[in-house]
Order: C-alpha cells, then structure tokens, then sequence
C-alpha cells in the first residue's frame, strides 16, 4: 500500500470545489486500484483541504489508474482546482502506528483477562461433553484453556503473554497442523464458544458480539484449512490483533 496526498489552497468558493470531489469520488470508488479515501478540511484554515488516498501501489496509481478508463471521467471532474494544489506526493507507511486510548480495546470491553479466563474454563465443560468436537480434545492437557484465554486475551488487544510465554503464532498454528479437523467440528467450535460468552456474560451488545464473532469465524476457518493433509500454511506469522469489526491483514 501507499498513501498519496494532495494538500489544496482554496480561497473562493470551497463549495463548488467540495461538490467537485463528490463526483470525482465515484470513479475513486470504483478503481480497483483505490483502497479507500478521504479529503479533510482544516479547522485553523479553512481554506486548506487535504485529500488522502491509498492506493494498492505507487505504480498501480501511476499506471493502473492513471492509464485507465476511469481517469478522465476523474480528471474532468477536479481541473478546475489543479492550480490550487500545494502539494502531491506518495507516503510509504512505516511501522510505527497504532490505535489510541479513545477507544476501548475489545479485551478491555469483554472484561480483562478474568473474563477470559471464565470464558475458555466454560467453554472447554461444553466441549469435553459434545459429541461433535469433544474428540478433538480428548488427551487435552489441564492447562489448555488457561492458554487460549492468553491467545484470545492478546488477539483482543490485550497484553502480549502468548507471544511471550507461549511462542506466539507458530506454537498456535502447531496445535492444528494435521488435525484434519471437519466443518461441522468448525462450526461447533464456534458455537459451543458462543455459547460459553453467554454463559459468563461476556459483553452481548451487537458492536461487540459482531466484532467478537468476526474473529472466530475468521480464525477457525484457517485452522481448518491449516489442519488438512498436504497442508502448508505460512511456518512463521504475528498473532493476529482484531479491532472493532476490523480484519488484520494475512501475511506469510
């Protein structure tokens, strides 16, 4: 990904340049290219916008979209405010970035690692005793749900003890590999987990259960595929960290 912005010096009508972009943006919305975009105006000067658009790549923006059909429509739509442009360059992201404290984390809003806790000790009751997934934990050792309440405790956004205490992704990922775990054995993980939240009342408002439930269907869907014979999922991964109806990025 990169960041392109273009800072804009209006002193007319700001109006007329902000309808410009409105219709500009339907050829944003439709490029393959555009990840997302946003044109912000300043508070101490009024006069000054700043338009931010994330493009897949530099070269895709340059070429892709630039040497696409949907430029000129673009183009059309925002020459009158080109000589108004004080700057347009391209930003690589670095890796300093981060959520601030304004929102609670999802680890924060269920709880803290007690909520957690309860959490995995209710649901591993429920799957020694269901029929579907209990034989996948059959020799489970004692402190198995003590160590997924660590993982979902850092996934959530909470401290990093499963990165430090028990290796992180790899260790996780080990626990599946050729497990050859089904779907409806998927599916009962999920729900029997579900369950297990209303059991110890986790959080039931929708922002949080949607959030909470992106996150397991998201990662027991690559734990099945990671479990199959043949399979060769990525040796080596960060522990994912889920926000408030946010996927992270899947890198090998």
């Amino acid at each position: 990904m990169t960041v392109e912005y273009i800072r804009y010096r209006i002193p007319g009508d700001t109006a007329a340049f902000e309808q410009s972009y409105e219709r500009a943006s339907r050829f944003l919305a439709e490029a393959p290219q555009c990840a997302d975009y946003e044109l912000s105006r300043c508070s101490e000067e009024p006069e000054v916008y700043v338009l931010r658009i994330t493009w897949t790549s530099a070269e895709d923006h340059l070429k892709g979209f630039r040497g696409g059909d949907l430029f000129p429509g673009f183009l059309a739509e925002i020459r009158p405010w080109i000589e108004s442009i004080e700057e347009m360059r391209h930003y690589e992201p670095t890796t300093v970035r981060g959520a601030g404290g304004s929102v609670p984390t999802l680890f924060a809003w269920a709880g803290g690692a007690e909520a957690f806790e309860r959490l995995t000790e209710r649901f591993y009751e429920l799957v020694k005793a269901d029929p579907v997934v209990g034989p996948l934990f059959a020799h489970m050792d004692p402190a198995h749900p003590r160590h997924v309440a660590i993982w979902l405790s850092e996934v959530f956004g909470g401290p990093a003890r499963y990165t430090a205490e028990r290796g992180g992704y790899p260790n996780m990922l080990a626990h599946h590999l050729g497990k050859s775990i089904t779907e409806p054995q998927r599916r009962r993980w999920v729900s029997l987990l579900m369950d297990a939240a209303d059991d110890v009342g986790l959080p039931d408002d929708p922002e949080f259960r949607a959030a909470f439930l992106g996150y397991l269907e998201w990662g027991t869907r690559l734990a099945l595929a990671n479990s199959q014979p043949g399979a060769t999922p990525p040796r080596r991964a960060p522990v994912p960290h889920w926000g408030w109806g946010v996927a992270p990025p899947y890198q090998g």
